[in-house]
């Protein structure tokens, strides 16, 4: 009968410590500070030296943010030899990003968007909804070999606040 009583006790102080929470205003200006934790997609994916853009998988909305690390070596010349996702020699002007080195790890968004230069790692926030690619700085892959691991994070754009 004492364990029983113990219980009712606790119970009540719960009850009322709950009552008194409700009363103060706290159970609503929490619920109302409350946020949900955003959800991040972490993938691996390989890209090869010898194929043209490839698919990371990812089909990214505006807003989203996007962390990337790539690491491994590939070669884009067999003059050049093999050297990592930062590229070699300056690129030709015919190349998909003369700006960036030959061999350097490009990325873009949809099949026609803006070529950029990702290197070994890279973080921006997805400007527009689109298939995430990725590819070698080089025009012509025949005499391509190797290729890169890559750690994807996704991190969604944060929600549209809606008003009531």
């Amino acid at each position: 009968m004492n364990a029983r009583l113990r219980v009712a006790q606790v119970l009540v102080l719960a009850g009322s410590v709950l009552a008194l929470c409700a009363a103060s205003g706290y159970a609503a200006s929490a619920a109302a500070l409350w946020q949900p934790h955003s959800f991040t997609t972490l993938s691996t994916r390989a890209v090869y030296a010898y194929r043209q853009w490839q698919s990371t998988g990812h089909y990214l909305k505006a807003g989203d943010r996007v962390r990337l690390t790539a690491s491994g070596l590939w070669s884009y010349s067999p003059e050049v030899g093999p050297h990592g996702p930062r590229g070699a020699l300056p690129a030709p002007g015919y190349y998909p990003l003369p700006a960036a080195p030959g061999g350097a790890l490009l990325g873009r968004l949809g099949e026609a968007g803006d070529v950029f230069y990702v290197g070994d790692s890279f973080t921006f926030v997805a400007p527009e909804p689109g298939l995430f690619y990725l590819s070698i700085n080089d025009d012509l892959l025949g005499d391509n070999v190797g290729e890169l691991t890559l750690k994807i994070e996704v991190e969604p754009a944060p929600p549209t606040p809606t008003r009531n």
